[in-house]
């Protein structure tokens, strides 16, 4: 069918009959648009294309990381994950997954995002250590004088900001300006807490007055970690946690809209580590190495997935660090023999000597001597009767299976864009830069945050 063209002039060469018809069908098609993203938005978010509500608009930044224990990269794939999409499409992804610290454990990368520190540098080596100088255990302790560095929400109160945090790793320990206030501090952790409950707990401080918004919120999730462990990466229950997962991340996009912030509230969603199974099958004996080495048990700090030693000389000895040279030299040769079961599986470091890609090596508290386990190994002194398989992470951050998710979505973050893999020290300064926070010394670079975040000034447009 033949139709009239404008000419030169615009819209000033239609008859006036025929621009009122087509200003009446437009707003016709505009109000049937309105009606049906109103409809669509209560299942939020079933359809990719969905209309916003309008923002009341924060006029200051605010920003909400959400960490999901041991959300590996790619479980995303094992099932729908609509809402963690819906960040994606409309945000900026590590494209093949945010890689850990090492080693690749649950307290060490947490307090790595928020310190910006690698964890010879902010004192939580493990998850559980004892200082080879001291001799004092850490497990998860709250006194101040393990954790080293400043960690995000310390660097907003110390400058003004507010901060809140629920089950954060690290977030009760008082430091600085930061006392773990009540009703912004929820600790310590309980895993009965039902994950809806956090999430709500969060969301309720976004319908305070502006002024006590808190800038800066973290909010811990301890699914899917819990079923890897258990059942292992590929059971069908870590995929049942990585719906309610994107179930959760849905509630407070939901929980967002009804505020109608989530134009205005940066989100990002990560993870601390992957996960990888292991079997009985796969393990390495200390005990096997006896034909070249008799490695005591009190030795031994941890097993695995890393090996931590720290023998214990007596007084007389004066040049203990020859002699863990000669351990470490002799456990190798043993090793590489062909006559240990696995052997192949297991090297062995005085911790100076570690590659320095780990940045493993600098800290009083890592033991002198480290093995580093094969991906999926177990370490253990001698053989047992025990057959079964489960879930582990803690390994060489190299291995593609420790890699974790990272997704930002908000004003800053760059739409649709998609950036190489990076390492979780440098989380600090992208929300440091975001709040317009001075960081502190950390191991991340300031020239990273390009490539995450528009300039000030410039916002992306959120739907």
């Amino acid at each position: 069918m033949a139709k009239n063209k404008p000419g030169r002039s615009g819209f000033t060469s239609y008859p006036w009959c025929r621009l009122s018809q087509t200003l009446l069908f437009l707003n016709v098609l505009a109000v049937a648009a309105t009606a049906t993203a109103t409809a669509d938005d209560s299942n939020f978010p079933s359809s990719p294309i969905w209309s916003p509500h309008p923002s009341k608009k924060l006029t200051k930044p605010v920003v909400l990381l959400i960490s999901s224990d041991g959300f590996r990269f790619g479980y995303q794939f094992k099932t729908e994950t609509p809402n963690i999409d819906l960040l994606i499409s409309r945000g900026t992804e590590a494209q093949t997954g945010l890689i850990p610290v090492f080693p690749t454990m649950t307290f060490p990368n947490h307090n790595s995002i928020a310190t910006g520190l690698y964890p010879a540098y902010h004192g939580i080596i493990m998850n559980k250590f004892t200082d080879p100088i001291t001799g004092e255990l850490f497990n998860r302790n709250l006194d101040p004088k393990w954790w080293l560095g400043e960690p995000l929400w310390v660097t907003a109160v110390n400058q003004g900001l507010k901060a809140a945090t629920y089950f954060w790793p690290g977030a009760d320990v008082h430091k600085g300006s930061w006392t773990c206030p009540k009703g912004f501090c929820k600790a310590p952790y309980n895993v009965s807490v039902p994950l809806e409950e956090r999430v709500d707990t969060i969301l309720s401080y976004l319908d305070l007055p502006e002024t006590e918004i808190p800038d800066f919120m973290a909010l811990y999730l301890d699914q899917p970690d819990i079923q890897g462990h258990e059942y292992g990466p590929d059971d069908p229950r870590v995929t049942e946690a990585v719906a309610k997962v994107d179930k959760m991340i849905g509630r407070v996009i939901n929980g967002l809209k009804k505020r109608k912030v989530f134009s205005d509230v940066h989100v990002v969603l990560l993870g601390d580590h992957g996960m990888v199974t292991n079997c009985d099958k796969k393990v390495i004996y200390i005990d096997d190495l006896a034909d070249w080495i008799k490695i005591p048990a009190d030795w031994i700090q941890a097993y695995s997935p890393v090996l931590a030693m720290n023998p214990r000389w007596g007084k007389d000895v004066k040049n203990p660090g020859e002699k863990n040279a000669e351990v470490v030299a002799k456990m190798n040769e043993a090793l590489s023999s062909g006559k240990v079961e696995n052997g192949e599986f297991l090297q062995v470091y005085l911790k100076e000597k570690l590659p320095e890609r780990l940045h493993y090596s600098e800290s009083s508290r890592i033991p002198p001597i480290i093995g580093m386990v094969g991906e999926g190994l177990i370490v253990r002194q001698n053989r047992t009767d025990a057959h079964e398989c489960y879930g582990d992470h803690g390994y060489d951050n190299m291995f593609f299976s420790m890699r974790s998710i990272f997704i930002g979505h908000g004003p800053r973050f760059r739409r649709g864009k998609k950036v190489p893999s990076f390492e979780n020290v440098q989380i600090y300064n992208v929300v440091a830069d975001i709040l317009g926070l001075r960081p502190a010394p950390n191991n991340g670079s300031s020239l990273f945050t390009r490539s995450l975040l528009l300039p000030f000034g410039e916002t992306a447009q959120v739907e």
